[in-house]
């Protein structure tokens, strides 16, 4: 745990008590603050009460005792509108925070020469596979590493701070919106497309709040983004202008005069001078296709730019075991493979599941986002059939007449069943099975991840086995 001093012997109130809530109100508490926690869900509270966190209704509080509103970040801070408690806040001047900022605080709060090397890694997609590879890279070589935030432990419940540590940290951009002290050593774009626009005003509110990655870099540090998309573009191109920090581009797409490329999963290093070839990410079963070629590009910037050898680099990412969720190979029935990307929650994260492999059976569906899968249909050459799933299923079926063959199943299990039968009868070599639904998974699931596993104890109950372990997001 990180215990937060700043607030000691004050009353700080904590909105919401779902991982990082609870985090940030042991921090709190361990700081000697007096900690003031609710949330509207019965069970949160209860769990809450038992760790020993006081509960108390901070709708019936007199807010002008209170130093903070410390808000988790599925709150609504901004948009569609300030949740009451934000609006309760700003009218009595209490300064809203998030668990990131309280971190953030402490380091500063650090002798400079005690202060540990801070990682942060944003974008749309490919955040958490990169976080984990950079945390993976930096432990093999032999590092105190650290790996958290928006990605399995929560920020403040990581060990103590160290002037030899390295936090590995994945940044939403609600998270961002909570900070305004976090300084990077190294910071990482990787990509950005429309999502969440609800909560932040539409797409130019998204842009700002990941932005806010690069606000207090100066001399010394990194900045390390995407290539391979227009609004990652103007933001490299902004920042090489300002000339604060250091700049790496990374690209998938685009062979780099300078940064770091991974053409055809070629990866080269031009960071200082002609371009290197490091070695072939085909190499690595764990993180196929072009958008993890992209995430690996960066994790190896990231790595330089940290002072690592570039071999040392690249023998560890060929020994990433991956992430569950995430192009996770689950199972195999009789040479039929099954991929779980539950976690392609939009229809960009699964467009770069359908460009991984040529041809594919693949479950589609569950809450659909704005756009549905429209974007998606220049790839329908390579949809063997579409099974779908959830409250889309009938959109997406419309969508798909005349471009792909489909039927809808309803449940995820009938998908299952029914692509399995399809592959066996198709005679390919090796047919993939998909899940990669292009939705969020609340209509049937409470998140990605029990979609996720949802689908692995599917393909088990029909015989399959597990083909290999996998990195877990709360590890």
């Amino acid at each position: 745990m990180i215990p937060i001093t700043e607030y000691a012997g004050r009353d700080v109130a904590v909105y919401g008590l779902g991982r990082t809530g609870l985090a940030a109100a042991r921090a709190l508490k361990a700081g000697k603050a007096k900690v003031h926690a609710w949330d509207d869900n019965e069970a949160s509270r209860a769990k809450a009460e038992a760790e020993g966190i006081p509960v108390s209704d901070l709708n019936k509080r007199d807010w002008q005792n209170f130093a903070a509103l410390v808000l988790s970040p599925g709150i609504p801070l901004t948009h569609p509108q300030p949740h009451r408690l934000v609006r309760l806040a700003q009218m009595t001047n209490v300064p809203v925070v998030g668990d990131m900022e309280l971190f953030a605080r402490a380091v500063q709060s650090l002798p400079e020469r005690g202060r540990p090397k801070i990682i942060g890694i944003t974008g749309t997609n490919g955040k958490s596979t990169t976080t984990a590879l950079i945390g993976h890279i930096l432990k093999e070589c032999g590092l105190d590493v650290h790996v958290g935030g928006n990605i399995g432990t929560g920020v403040l419940d990581l060990p103590a701070l160290s002037a030899n540590g390295y936090y590995v940290l994945e940044l939403s951009s609600y998270q961002l919106d909570l900070t305004k002290s976090l300084r990077c050593d190294v910071s990482v774009l990787l990509n950005m497309s429309p999502d969440h626009l609800d909560r932040h005003g539409g797409m130019d509110g998204y842009v700002a709040a990941k932005k806010r990655i690069f606000r207090n870099q100066g001399a010394g540090d990194t900045a390390i983004i995407g290539f391979d998309d227009n609004y990652a573009q103007a933001i490299a191109m902004g920042l090489a202008q300002s000339g604060e920090m250091r700049l790496a581009r990374i690209s998938s797409e685009f062979a780099l005069g300078r940064g770091v490329s991974a053409i055809d999963g070629k990866l080269f290093d031009s960071l200082a001078n002609n371009a290197v070839r490091v070695g072939d990410l085909g190499d690595s079963e764990t993180l196929p296709g072009r958008h993890n070629w992209q995430n690996a590009a960066a994790a190896y910037a990231a790595c330089r730019a940290l002072g690592l050898d570039p071999g040392r680099i690249f023998a560890a990412i060929l020994t990433f075991p991956g992430l569950a969720h995430r192009m996770e190979q689950v199972g195999e029935i009789d040479g039929v493979r099954f991929v779980n990307d539950s976690k392609a929650t939009n229809a960009q994260a699964a467009e770069q599941a359908l460009r991984a492999y040529p041809r594919v059976y693949w479950i589609a569906g569950g809450q659909p986002k704005a756009g549905g899968i429209e974007p998606l249909m220049p790839l329908m050459g390579r949809v063997a059939k579409a099974y779908l799933v959830g409250e889309s299923a009938d959109d997406f079926a419309r969508t798909l007449d005349g471009k792909a063959p489909h039927e809808s199943c309803g449940t995820l299990d009938k998908a299952v069943a029914r692509a399995l039968e399809d592959a066996k009868a198709s005679g390919e070599e090796n047919p993939i099975v998909l899940l990669s639904p292009a939705c969020a998974s609340f209509d049937q699931f409470k998140d990605f991840e029990a979609r996720g596993d949802a689908f692995r104890e599917a393909v088990e109950a029909l015989g399959g086995d597990a083909l290999r372990p996998v990195m877990r997001e709360s590890a």
